[in-house]
């Protein structure tokens, strides 16, 4: 699996900043930063997917628990959507 869950981002952070911090494990594919539907505001979380396997263990090892933007990030692997009840 080479896509991340992010947590506890700071509501300021954008995909661009999120693609670039986590750039420094490896090749992002994509980093995309939950906006809120109604409000347009963050949700302060977002998901990092990476090309490879390695670059997404090494962006765990490296992000998580780490200050970003002000905060201490949750950094793991996302896991599959669950259905909602």
């Amino acid at each position: 699996m080479n896509k991340l869950y992010v947590g506890n981002l700071s509501y300021t952070t954008n995909d661009a900043q999120l693609a670039e911090y986590f750039g420094q494990a490896g090749s992002v594919v994509s980093a995309t930063v939950i906006m809120d539907k109604r409000t347009g505001r963050s949700k302060g979380f977002g998901f990092v997917e990476f090309d490879s396997a390695e670059s997404a263990k090494k962006a765990i090892d490296m992000f998580n628990g780490k200050d970003f933007g002000g905060r201490a990030i949750t950094v793991n692997e996302a896991r599959p959507l669950q259905a909602r009840d």
